[in-house]
């Protein structure tokens, strides 16, 4: 059985951890595929970020949008010899806890998605990077909806971390390690 190849790599905004995961995937020489996780852009500044992400990229690197069913995108993309990059699970949570669409989905079918995200991350067979952000190290949030978002992304990362085989937190561009594989 070939052990699961799964780093996680978190930090705040502008930290550097899509940089920083897509050198790791570069570095890794194999195929790619990058699971973008941010819907349309319907602001300029927004559609600026994709486009620098987007520029930075290797152009022969696959690109899949991944929508709300991250686990269906990651298990039709998985592969041995290959190599996923996710960024980002921030993103993916805003859409599916608060989705363009109007309606959230119930937090018993999103609880089902993470579930269904952690089984495609257990059972996958080639190289495994996910990106988040790092946001509950601020104050606690005066709302009930961005208490829930914050709440729900410390539990998704915690649970990510936890099967994760290497985790690198980013501060100021600086890789930081976390968890090292074999000394988890």
């Amino acid at each position: 059985m070939t052990p699961r190849d799964l780093t996680f790599v978190l930090g705040g905004a502008r930290s550097g951890k899509s940089m920083h995961a897509e050198q790791l995937a570069d570095d890794s020489a194999l195929p790619v595929t990058y699971i973008a996780t941010a819907r349309v852009a319907d602001d300029a500044e927004f559609s600026a970020r994709i486009a620098h992400h987007r520029a930075r990229r290797p152009a022969h690197w696959q690109l899949l949008e991944a929508g709300v069913d991250l686990a269906g995108a990651v298990t039709r993309s998985d592969a041995p010899g290959h190599c996923l990059l996710i960024d980002c699970l921030t993103l993916w949570l805003a859409n599916v806890l608060c989705p363009a669409e109007g309606e959230a989905l119930p937090i018993d079918r999103y609880h089902a998605q993470v579930a269904a995200l952690e089984a495609a991350l257990v059972n996958a067979h080639g190289k495994i990077i996910v990106v988040s952000n790092e946001i509950g190290l601020g104050v606690v949030p005066l709302g009930a909806t961005t208490r829930l978002y914050v709440d729900e992304l410390g539990r998704l990362n915690q649970r990510i971390a936890a099967l994760s085989t290497t985790a690198t937190m980013m501060v100021a561009g600086l890789p930081l390690a976390l968890k090292t594989a074999g000394l988890a």
